[in-house]
């Protein structure tokens, strides 16, 4: 195939702007256009000057219309007459906007490039010492106000059937500053747990919280729901997640790592 131009999407890691790998800083520093979105996560400790000094270029945000509702027209139209750079929070493909994106530039004849990033699906996993290849399907809890964590709940239901981790994204409205917290992300499942009483969420289920993953000062706090609502994570971006059945290893992880009671032991295998 013939391509017609060049889009590169780069990942920009977890938390600053040092969060960049050097190849991806080798991409931006050669790139015509660099724009990038901040919408999809948050990046507390991200500095778009700082990025300016050390990558020589000054990327221009792009917010959630321009890349969903006008399917990314500035990006594209960029890519064909110069080689563009699209700076995304984490691992570029993780949202799917960013892969309707990459499907897009392909039909016009582009030519699409990935330079990965750390992600928060491998950070929180990591942090929290569960074992990876125990996770079932991974879902988004939304704002309470906007959508009912329903599915959320069911998809917690079903993977502990099934004895799997659940990881739970936790909504974010970057335009508006907000995201929800583990706090208030519990609170709504407790809430549909009233409703639903399918004994999917209690006191005592067992429950992660991460904060920050990514930075030099990462919360990780693991226990009975009733307990995490006690403590304070601090600021954004938070993660959740619910495991299924323990191995003696990951509870032992809990426990030394994130600061889980002893009596965890008694549930693992």
């Amino acid at each position: 195939m013939t391509y017609l131009g060049e889009l590169v999407f780069v990942g920009l890691g977890l938390n600053d702007d040092l969060g960049i790998s050097l190849r991806a800083l080798e991409e931006t520093k050669t790139a015509d256009h660099v724009f990038i979105e901040l919408y999809t996560s948050f990046l507390p400790d991200f500095s778009i000057k700082r990025f300016a000094e050390i990558s020589g270029k000054t990327p221009q945000t792009v917010m959630r219309k321009e890349l969903e509702e006008e399917s990314g027209e500035v990006i594209l139209n960029s890519a064909l007459v110069g080689k563009t750079v699209l700076l995304v929070p984490g691992d570029p493909l993780i949202a799917t906007t960013h892969v309707a994106l990459r499907i897009l530039a392909e039909k016009r004849k582009i030519k699409t490039r990935i330079i990965h990033g750390s992600s928060i699906l491998s950070a929180a996993i990591g942090l929290s010492g569960l074992h990876n290849y125990k996770f079932g399907k991974s879902v988004t809890i939304p704002f309470p106000d906007e959508t009912p964590a329903t599915t959320p709940y069911r998809v917690i239901g079903q993977n502990r059937k099934l004895g799997l981790h659940t990881l739970c994204f936790l909504d974010i409205r970057a335009e508006e500053k907000r995201q929800l917290t583990i706090n208030d992300a519990l609170r709504e499942l407790i809430r549909i747990e009233a409703e639903k009483k399918e004994n999917t969420i209690q006191d005592d289920t067992i429950a992660v919280g991460v904060a920050r993953a990514g930075s030099d000062r990462p919360d990780v706090k693991a226990g009975g729901v009733k307990e995490l609502l006690l403590h304070q994570f601090g600021m954004p971006p938070h993660t959740l997640i619910f495991p299924g059945r323990l191995h003696f290893m990951e509870v032992d992880a809990l426990i030394t790592l994130a600061d889980a009671p002893e009596a965890l032991r008694r549930f693992s295998e």
